[in-house]
Formats: structure tokens, sequence, C-alpha cells
């Protein structure tokens, strides 16, 4: 229902507002969710891999055509799809890669730390080689990720197995004790410093990053989250970096939403990720695009699905 949520809130035209050829793809298909006990310390493994096969394909056809995917969901394991297309993308085209993974869980669960075995909790850890191998092996190599190419904002909920092995692989997380120590926009700096030239930017961002007060609609709200203001900002400066060439919409479900309030605010906050704002701010951002040596690349189109 979530995607169907987000065609409801206008997300078509909100993009083609802000200057970019849309195209919908339409829904792809897959099994139903069985509901079933974890076997293996996995739930719904055989399900979860189909639903993934379909993603890394869709959007690999997507890269492929030179447009760029957003997928829209769905629980988050569909990103391991998502991103394990992306990641092959990169190395058929000699770019580098960085994740923004926007969150607040790092979902870096294992089967052996994970409470529940439900792959929305591990879709990370999978893709950066600690998974199944069917989803490790997904985009031809192991792993689809180093840990090194992540930065994940927002996060605010870990399981305590988890927060260790987060620890072990030096993943580079701004929580929300950061966030709060420092501020959102020194934050976002550095998640979003050290990009080389030819760096394809892969944003994966799941709804409850947001606080439920202003994002609802999700199925493990945690309080504490972002401002509908702090979250513009990192919508903001994303589109100021011009690097943005793929992204994830995830998590969003609208049994639990408000006559669809948080559909509605993620479309606002993508037509910012893409370059919408309050006044045009030319001076400032030619200035900033050139520290960072930057140009931007948002007049193409995009393809959803």
């Amino acid at each position: 229902m979530g995607p169907e949520a987000l065609r409801v809130a206008c997300l078509g035209e909100g993009l083609r507002g802000c200057g970019l050829k849309v195209q919908d793809m339409g829904n792809i298909s897959g099994p139903p969710n069985p509901g079933a006990d974890r076997v293996d310390g996995y739930r719904n493994l055989p399900e979860v891999v189909a639903w993934n096969r379909g993603v890394y394909e869709s959007v690999q056809a997507t890269l492929s055509r030179g447009r760029l995917p957003i997928l829209l969901g769905g629980d988050h394991s569909l990103s391991v799809g998502s991103i394990a297309a992306v990641a092959r993308h990169c190395r058929d085209t000699r770019k580098s890669l960085r994740v923004l993974w926007l969150d607040a869980h790092t979902d870096f669960n294992t089967r052996e730390l994970s409470p529940s075995g439900s792959q929305h909790g591990m879709p990370l850890s999978s893709l950066c080689g600690f998974g199944p191998p069917e989803l490790v092996t997904l985009g031809g190599a192991h792993p689809a990720l180093k840990p090194q190419w992540v930065r994940q904002v927002g996060i605010r909920s870990v399981d305590g197995g988890e927060r260790e092995f987060v620890h072990a692989q030096n993943l580079e997380v701004f929580d929300m004790r950061c966030i709060d120590e420092i501020g959102i926009r020194e934050a976002m700096e550095m998640a979003l410093g050290d990009m080389d030239e030819d760096c394809h930017l892969h944003v994966s961002f799941d709804v409850d990053f947001l606080d439920p007060e202003i994002a609802p609609g999700v199925g493990t709200t945690v309080p504490g989250g972002l401002s509908y203001r702090e979250a513009q900002l990192c919508m903001e400066m994303i589109a100021d970096t011009g690097r943005m060439g793929s992204l994830d919409i995830m998590e969003l479900n609208p049994a639990l939403d408000i006559r669809n309030k948080t559909a509605a605010i993620t479309v606002e906050l993508m037509q910012s990720m893409f370059g919408k704002s309050t006044l045009v701010r030319e001076t400032a951002i030619r200035t900033k695009r050139a520290d960072l040596g930057i140009d931007a690349r948002f007049r193409r189109g995009v393809s959803y699905s």
C-alpha cells in the first residue's frame, strides 16, 4: 500500500514540478508474505529473496537507461536488491559509491543477533556480507558494500547485540545524540563529505527517520526523530551535492497513517531532495558547490517503481 499512498500524494506531479521527466514503471510483482516463523534464523527468506531479485532487475534496467531509479517500499529489506544493483552499476562504470542511510534503526542485525528474524532489520548487514548467501551474492559480488561506504543519520533504536556489531564494523553513525550535540547541518556535512568527483550517492530513506509526531504512518515508530525543518535541511543539503544517483523510499504504511499525512510530508521532502527551495539561492549554492567541487545534475529523468 505504501507505493499507492505516495502516488495518491502526487509524487510524480511533485517531481515534475522540479523540472524532472518522470516515468512511473508500475509495481514490481512478488509472492505474498506468509507470516511464517523463522527458519535458520530468518523469517520468510524465500519470499524476501524473490522480491529482491525483482527489485534488482528493475533498478539495474533503469540505471542502464541512464535514468535515476526511485524504489517505493515496502519494508526496508527491499533495499538489498536496490543497492546491490546500484553497487553493480558503480563497479561496471568505475564509479565510487556512497550510501546515505536515513533511518531510526541501523538495520545491521544478523540471524544470530536479531530478536525477531525479520529481515527489514538486516538489509545493511546483508549488503555488507553478513546475511544469507542468496542476498549477499545478489549483485554478483561478495559483498555489495563495504561498511566505510555507508553513512547513517537519525539512528535512535539499536538492539543490544547489534550495537556491538555496528561498533565492530566501524560504521559511521550520526545518531540522534550526535545530532542534538552538533546539529543536523554539521552532521550532514560530515555524512556528505569526502565524496570524489565521480561518486554515485545512493539515498535510502526510511520514513521512520522522521519523528512520529509528523510521520505516524510507519510500523516501527521511535520517538525523538527529526523535525520537519531538520528533515527539510537534510534533503536540501543532499540536493546541493548534485550527486544523488538513486533513491529508496521505504517503510511507509498508510494503514497506520492519518489522512495520508506521512505520504504527503514524504513527497514534500522528496521535492526538496530534487532541488525545490523556498527562494532561489543561486549565489550561496554556487559557492557551496564550488567549495565541494560539485556540478548539479538533476535535470535528467527519473523512474520509480
